[in-house]
């Protein structure tokens, strides 16, 4: 690919735009595969302040060029396209989703995702080799996919894990060390544990277990995440070394003990899964992106639920507290719901974060946490992936509206302080077809 002498940002993108947006070549000959896009608000995904009327310019599949109008020369011959009206931030990605567990249905799984503006999910812990066997796969028109293999846990007698696979269950260090060696052979991006009696009902790992869990991990250049439940849990984990949280403390508020252990380990990072709100919410913005049957289900879960409120709290004021303490806060979902980034990222705003801190959790920090070198910002430095391309096609759904349209993501808390619909920079290379209902509620306890 050639290189516009330009100063400004490289990264990976592929643009969904609205159809009807106005493409118009300039005087001189075309510029082949150059589009400058014009008068847009851009968030970066740094935390920086957005970039009010700005430019910037693809070349094939990098955009080479960012900045306030004006300061971006628009090299003659490039096509134009006005993003006036909208803004554009980095695609989402999602470090905990599960999948179905078939090519076919793995692949419609991250074509949803994509459809909802998802450019890559991290699957943890319910993965048979065939699945894993996916990862990094170029499926057009999809999300990127990443994966954990199958996870480690304690016997869980009579608890279904379907529609996904069953993790390892073990009982010996042995069992433990053996199943991390078996997932490192398949070359997982992570180690899954649970660390959970599920409100008393069975055992859970130990420290005599999980520590070797996650030593033998680090052998094999592997970081470990758990799911956890309990402060006590979350204490010893970080004590014996564990690399990232797949929810957060939910049984009580995070005490001094626990905040001076984040602070020994500024490089863990929590992805909180922030349980739901318990409260009824308006679900018309995903109208004419789900069947009706698909919305009324949901709707008849859209109740106030007195102990989900009280749960939520709980978690709430931690993340909260995290947050503010400065620890990596990274960004999931749990489950396959592929709307359920954006009732995620609206929960995180209500628990009491910033709208621009979220969305570097979902953005910047997420990318980082699955070594995604070409993804999460639009800044300085980002590689191409030559084989994806952009794309200027047609609405798809609620990623791009009109301005004023009644699915718009600007009825979102996250996406309504900035005032417009958002343009979704992700790494599609196809375009997107309406996704099909998962049957899924927006979040699981996996």
């Amino acid at each position: 690919m050639r290189r516009l002498n330009l100063a400004g940002i490289a990264t990976v993108a592929t643009l969904f735009a609205v159809s009807g947006l106005a493409i118009t070549a300039c005087s001189p000959p075309p510029l082949e595969g150059v589009t400058a896009f014009e008068g847009g608000r851009v968030i970066i995904g740094d935390g920086s302040a957005p970039i009010e009327n700005a430019t910037f310019i693809v070349d094939g599949s990098e955009i080479v060029a960012v900045g306030p109008t004006g300061e971006v020369e628009v090299p003659a011959g490039a096509a134009r396209v006005s993003l006036v009206g909208k803004t554009v931030m980095p695609a989402i990605v999602d470090t905990h989703v599960h999948v179905r567990q078939s090519p076919e249905e793995l692949t419609q799984d991250l074509k949803r995702r994509a459809y909802f503006g998802v450019s890559a999910a991290m699957s943890l812990g319910t993965d048979i080799p065939e699945i894993v066997a996916m990862r990094r796969e170029v499926i057009p028109g999809a999300a990127r996919f990443f994966s954990a293999g199958l996870g480690i846990t304690a016997p869980e007698p009579g608890r279904s894990f379907a529609p996904y696979s069953t993790p390892y269950q073990i009982t010996t260090e042995e069992e433990g060390r053996a199943a991390v060696q078996e997932q490192a052979a398949l070359n997982v991006d992570i180690i899954k544990i649970w660390v959970d009696d599920r409100g008393g009902q069975y055992a859970k790992l130990t420290p005599d277990l999980y520590g070797p869990i996650i030593d033998e991990a680090r052998s094999h250049g592997l970081r470990a995440t758990a799911h956890i439940f309990a402060l006590e849990d979350a204490k010893g984990l970080l004590k014996a070394g564990i690399s990232s949280f797949a929810h957060s403390i939910r049984d009580t508020d995070a005490d001094d003990e626990v905040m001076e252990l984040f602070a020994q380990h500024p490089e863990f990072v929590l992805v909180p899964n922030l349980g739901g709100r318990g409260a009824p919410t308006d679900l018309t913005w995903l109208r004419g992106s789900l069947p009706d049957d698909e919305i009324a289900k949901l709707e008849e879960r859209n109740v106030d639920q007195p102990e989900a409120q009280a749960a939520f709290g709980i978690q709430a004021r931690n993340l909260v507290k995290m947050n503010d303490a400065g620890v990596r806060i990274a960004f999931g979902t749990d489950g396959n719901s592929p709307w359920g980034p954006h009732v995620e990222m609206e929960d995180m705003v209500e628990a009491g974060m910033s709208p621009m801190d979220v969305i570097v959790s979902a953005t910047q920090n997420s990318a980082a946490f699955l070594r995604m070198e070409n993804a999460g910002t639009l800044t300085m430095g980002k590689i191409p992936l030559t084989e994806h391309r952009v794309l200027i096609g047609q609405s798809v759904g609620t990623i791009i509206v009109p301005t004023g349209a009644k699915h718009s993501f600007a009825n979102l808390r996250w996406a309504q302080a900035y005032g417009r619909p958002m343009i979704v920079i992700a790494i599609y290379s196809a375009a997107i077809s309406q996704p099909i209902a998962t049957g899924s509620p927006p979040k699981n306890t996996l």
